[in-house]
C-alpha cells in the first residue's frame, strides 16, 4: 500500500524558514541531494500547498539547463518536471508542469489518490502538512533536522491542542550534519 510521507526540513529548534521566509541556511551539499532525488524519483506523486508549489515552479522546470547547476541539482529538474503534481489552492488558478490543482483536502479523495498512484506521495507544505495530519492522512514523517539555531520564524508543525505519538522507524546521519527522523503514527 502506497503511503503518504510529509518531507521537510527544519532547524535544530523546529523552524522551517526564518521570519522573512528566507531558507538559505538549509544544508544541501550533493551527498543530501543525491539521497533526495534519489527517494524522490520513486514517488508516485508530490502533494504541496501553493506557497511550496510555486517555489518549486520558480526553480525547477529549467534547472538544468543552467549550466550553473550541474550534478543532483540538474538531475532532480526532470524527477520534477516528470513526477505528478497536486498543488491544493484556493486561488491559484493556473499551473504546469505536470500539475492539477486541487481545491480541497477531501480525505476519500486523497485515499483513492493514495491507492492509484505508482508510488508513495510526497507531501509538502506545513500548511497542508497540518491539514492531512488533521485528518489522519499522514502515514509517514521524514524530518531533516538542519545543523542550525534560528530562533524564530515559520514552525515546522503549527500549535495545535492534539497529542499525536509517534513511532520512530529509522535515523541516517549525513556528512554535513544533516540527520533524517522517520516516524509512523503509532499504533499503525
Amino acid at each position: 500500500m502506497n503511503k503518504i510521507v510529509y518531507w521537510m526540513s527544519m532547524s535544530l529548534d523546529g523552524f522551517i524558514e526564518g521570519p522573512h521566509r528566507n531558507i538559505d541556511w538549509h544544508v544541501v551539499d550533493d551527498e543530501l541531494h543525491r539521497y533526495f532525488n534519489s527517494r524522490l524519483a520513486d514517488m508516485g506523486a508530490m502533494l504541496d500547498g501553493r506557497v511550496t508549489h510555486q517555489l518549486m515552479a520558480d526553480f525547477w522546470p529549467t534547472a538544468d539547463q543552467d549550466p550553473a547547476n550541474a550534478g543532483p541539482t540538474a538531475e532532480f529538474a526532470p524527477i520534477w518536471r516528470d513526477t505528478p503534481k497536486y498543488v491544493y489552492s484556493r486561488t491559484l488558478d493556473h499551473a504546469d508542469w505536470n500539475t492539477t490543482i486541487v481545491r480541497e483536502v477531501v480525505p476519500e479523495e486523497v485515499r483513492a489518490l493514495k491507492e492509484a498512484a505508482d508510488g508513495d506521495l510526497a507531501l509538502g507544505g506545513a500548511g497542508l502538512a497540518a491539514s492531512f495530519a488533521a485528518l489522519g492522512l499522514i502515514d509517514e514523517y521524514r524530518v531533516y533536522v538542519q545543523p542550525v539555531l534560528i530562533g524564530r520564524g515559520k514552525p515546522m508543525f503549527p500549535a495545535e491542542e492534539t497529542v499525536r505519538p509517534l513511532r520512530l522507524t529509522g535515523t541516517r546521519a549525513f556528512g554535513n550534519g544533516v540527520v533524517e527522523l522517520r516516524y509512523e503514527p503509532a499504533g499503525r
